[in-house]
């Protein structure tokens, strides 16, 4: 399984992208909206998750993921958070709050994705 992982927090990023390993799969990093949007536009690139940061510098993650689902209608989002902000989340979107711990991670993604 292949997850887009935006932030553009680099240590938080590079943390992430390791309990995505860790957990088998495999992570597509982006430090911008707009570098997540080549990887989206890009078809021959295979994704099954857009984990995303809520606050991004050049466009925010609502905005991109809604880019995203015009790109690939199906593509479940993971909106990561460290603000009490309220999302009004589609189908399909769902929202972590920063920090979080590795096993609340998996948990979230298995039960998006449907895979142990």
């Amino acid at each position: 399984m292949h997850i887009l992982v935006v932030e553009n927090d680099d240590a938080f990023r590079m943390l992430t992208v390791e309990a995505m390993d860790e957990l088998g799969y495999t992570a597509i990093e982006a430090d911008t909206a707009a570098s997540a949007l080549k990887v989206l536009e890009d078809s021959n690139q295979p994704l099954d998750l857009l984990f995303t940061d809520v606050k991004l510098p050049d466009l925010g993650g609502e905005v991109l993921a809604s880019k995203a689902r015009e790109l690939r209608p199906l593509l479940p989002v993971l909106f990561a958070s460290g603000y009490a902000e309220s999302l009004n989340l589609p189908e399909g979107m769902h929202k972590i709050d920063k920090p979080f711990a590795i096993d609340q991670l998996r948990g979230k993604v298995v039960s998006i994705l449907g895979t142990a």
